[in-house]
């Protein structure tokens, strides 16, 4: 297993400042998710440590060696692309085998590690198919025994999923997760989906403009966001942000909820709720409105879960309840989370 830095990295584009100073720490074996949105970076500096790309300044550090100036094949890396990159004329076969062919690999041990990749992503019978007769799954499935029998030092995935529907999205994290933790190659991940980034970080990145918000495991990123962007990017819906003469209050709308059921011991903020729509969702039920009051610009949504029966019919006003203890402090010029707030 190994570690991967990068140390004050930047990249520009003619003007444009695509990646600006980050430093990234993967640990050995960690899953680490780079998440944001399109534009803020994230590919570029994939590609960085990968060798695809070369950095206007900084350095790329794998195993406490500084890489920078090294070949991408000298990095002993593997890259897993969006679109797969699969050689339509070759066979699932010889698309796995590749990396192996151009190193000079013996045909025997070719054999014997195709064979073990395969029958590790359970893609055995489809050796003989080309790439246009196989799903988007089972693509994204050829692409990392590809990566794999190179038994790279590190994994390097550049959005895997995007190009599968939803369901089959879904059964994709979970195999690449169980994966990951069979082989224990410390992966950087990158993504724009936060539900994604969720369900498969052991931390997660969040970028932006090119900057690093925040570093975190996923509970620190969804509860305790280090600002605003962070807040509303993660969580759907996201974070409820609510300004005052002082500060921006942030609360997740799962933890806003009508005052005859609200639960729990501590202090808490009650606010006048006037909901203009409600979507019934099966598991639960989204409520968007306004709050009254002193906060009567604010926009808000609550979210209840099923179980929660209490009538709301749009267009009514309704006594809603959060803990104190749940409610986040940001600057309301910067936008970062208060030192010593929750």
């Amino acid at each position: 297993m190994s570690t991967v830095e990068t140390r004050n990295i930047t990249k520009l584009f003619g003007d444009v400042l695509a990646v600006d100073r980050i430093d990234l720490a993967a640990k050995e074996g960690e899953f680490l998710v780079l998440l944001g949105p399109s534009g803020c970076g994230k590919s570029t500096l994939m590609r960085m440590i990968a060798g695809i790309e070369d950095p206007t300044s900084g350095d790329v550090v794998i195993d406490d060696r500084i890489v920078t100036d090294l070949p991408p094949r000298a990095r002993n890396v593997a890259m897993v692309f969006q679109n797969y990159a699969l050689y339509p004329h070759l066979s699932v076969y010889r698309n796995i085998a590749f990396p192996l062919s151009t190193q000079g690999v013996r045909r025997a041990a070719i054999r014997e590690r195709v064979n073990w990749a395969a029958k590790m992503f359970k893609i055995e019978h489809l050796l003989g198919r080309k790439p246009r007769q196989l799903s988007g799954g089972e693509r994204q499935r050829v692409a990392l025994a590809r990566a794999l029998v190179r038994e790279p030092v590190v994994f390097l995935l550049d959005e895997p999923l995007s190009n599968l529907d939803a369901k089959l999205r879904h059964t994709a994290r979970d195999e690449i997760q169980q994966f990951q933790r069979r082989i224990g190659t410390t992966t950087i991940y990158v993504t724009h989906d936060q539900v994604e980034a969720m369900a498969l970080g052991d931390r997660i990145e969040v970028l932006n403009g090119g900057r690093v918000c925040q570093l975190g495991t996923p509970d620190e990123v969804y509860h305790h966001p280090a600002d605003t962007f962070v807040a509303t990017f993660i969580g759907s819906p996201p974070m409820n942000l609510v300004d005052t003469d002082s500060v921006t209050l942030g609360f997740r709308p799962e933890e806003f909820l009508p005052r005859e059921v609200f639960t729990g011991e501590g202090e808490t903020m009650d606010l006048p709720f006037r909901v203009t729509r409600v979507e019934n969702l099966g598991a639960d039920r989204l409520l968007y409105g306004m709050l009254e009051g002193a906060h009567s610009e604010a926009k808000v949504v609550a979210e209840l879960p099923s179980m929660v029966t209490t009538t709301i019919e749009p267009g009514e006003c309704y006594n809603f309840r959060v803990k104190q203890a749940s409610v986040r402090h940001f600057d309301r010029e910067t936008g970062r989370r208060l030192d010593g707030a929750p």
